[in-house]
């Protein structure tokens, strides 16, 4: 009898297809665990916090510390290394670094626990996580392409990239309300998209490839853990009150 991989029998396309988004589900909600367990610790934990962000002895304020941009830029190469290098990492080392990465992520994140109040960020994530399910959801089902609206996803996602970069300096708050606005709607709309793209790559999937498989999974968690995340991060600016 034909096996697949070293344990189990061939699973037909619709098994294979499941497997593939529980896979991805699953590994995306243990990465965003890692990521609010390690925000809750950093920030509970004055030993940990004051290696990340430096607080301003006269304001009271937090800043960055070299740790945190180390942390930072260290998120990035792992995002790139994952993304260029999925396809020759072993399954186990691309779940290591995603989960590295998650728990970098928390680090740096932490900083908003002492920014909003923690009922202000629980709501958020419950709208978050709502908006998320629905539009996933919509991604996985609908029989529309959505591969042009993913386009225009990211080209919008490009302009808030610079956007962000001009008000940097300009300190606008008028544009920052209009960031703010399309950020929510792009990541919306990428969240939506990149389901539908994660289905079509779970269908395509080599039957008997359990590597293939688990790379898929871990990639697929990693991208749709992006768009929770910055779809949290911008309706945080909505909906987040601040600490007094």
């Amino acid at each position: 009898m034909s096996r697949f991989g070293s344990a189990g029998a061939v699973r037909s396309k619709p098994e294979i297809l499941n497997a593939f988004m529980r896979g991805v589900y699953n590994w995306m909600s243990l990465g965003l665990l890692m990521t609010a367990a390690v925000a809750w610790l950093t920030a509970s934990t004055p030993a940990v916090l004051n290696l990340v962000f430096a607080q301003n002895a006269a304001t009271g304020a937090y800043g960055p510390t070299m740790l945190f941009w180390v942390a930072l830029v260290g998120e990035i190469g792992l995002v790139f290394y994952l993304s260029a290098r999925i396809s020759s990492l072993s399954a186990s080392a691309a779940t290591g670094l995603f989960m590295a990465y998650s728990g970098l992520n928390g680090l740096t994140l932490s900083v908003l626990l002492l920014a909003y109040t923690a009922s202000s960020i629980f709501q958020t994530f419950l709208v978050t996580a709502g908006m998320f399910a629905a539009l996933s959801l919509y991604g996985l089902t609908t029989k529309k392409d959505l591969t042009g609206m993913g386009s225009f996803m990211f080209m919008g996602l490009i302009g808030i990239i610079i956007a962000s970069v001009v008000n940097m300096f300009m300190q606008s708050s008028a544009m920052d309300f209009v960031i703010s606005v399309i950020g929510v709607i792009v990541f919306a709309g990428l969240t939506a998209y990149d389901s539908q793209k994660l289905k079509v790559m779970g269908e395509s999937v080599p039957s008997g490839d359990e590597t293939a498989l688990r790379r898929g999974t871990i990639m697929g968690a990693l991208t749709l853990y992006l768009d929770f995340i910055n779809l949290f991060l911008f309706l945080l600016r909505f909906m987040g009150t601040a600490r007094d």
